[in-house]
């Protein structure tokens, strides 16, 4: 079975409600990154702007599992301004030797999310085996609660073949709809996208 864990940054908590139900749904490990310089108010949505316009790097506290002990992690992360947050950007950019496959869970308040997955493929080398980009709305009101079930079944039944490209079992994405690639010039190999019609979200 495929051994799993959640690693979440959310500064308002919309992630992190994501990565709970994840976590409820799969009963997979959840870990959390937190700043180390926290934002708020009118001057800490700019840095969140200026942190996806110049792709900066912010320090961050990380206390949980490593995640070269799983064979796969799911990253849970906000969009700001159309690109990945930058508390994630650091994570990843500072595990990126040590992270086995990973999957990637954008939310969003409408657009930005493959972006962020081209980017996370970037700083690793290699594509996310599986990505899917999830609205604020959907996670406020409950309603993507499916899909993401069916997403993570999806990662958990992931064929990891060597460290490229996971191919998900073809029923189950199929119950999804059809995937969307990322296109070779944005990341190192194509990964299968759950795709979601879906601004800076949180």
């Amino acid at each position: 079975m495929t051994k799993v864990l959640v690693v979440s940054y959310s500064y308002t908590g919309t992630s992190r409600r994501v990565a709970q139900l994840l976590r409820d749904q799969q009963g997979w490990e959840v870990a959390e990154i937190a700043e180390v310089r926290p934002r708020s108010g009118a001057f800490g949505n700019l840095r969140c702007l200026l942190d996806s316009r110049f792709r900066r790097c912010p320090e961050i506290r990380y206390d949980g599992p490593l995640p070269r002990h799983f064979d796969t992690v799911v990253l849970v992360s906000p969009i700001w301004g159309l690109q990945l947050a930058g508390p994630m950007r650091s994570f990843v950019t500072r595990r990126r030797d040590h992270l086995p496959d990973v999957a990637v869970v954008s939310v969003m308040g409408g657009r930005g999310a493959p972006n962020a997955v081209a980017e996370i493929g970037r700083i690793i080398g290699r594509a996310p085996i599986l990505s899917i980009a999830l609205t604020m709305q959907e996670v406020n009101d409950g309603s993507c609660a499916s899909r993401l079930q069916t997403f993570g079944t999806a990662v958990r039944h992931a064929r990891v073949q060597g460290r490229g490209i996971g191919r998900a079992d073809d029923q189950l994405v199929a119950s999804v709809g059809p995937m969307r690639a990322v296109q070779p010039s944005q990341a190192s190999a194509t990964a299968r996208n759950i795709p979601c019609t879906a601004s800076p979200s949180r």
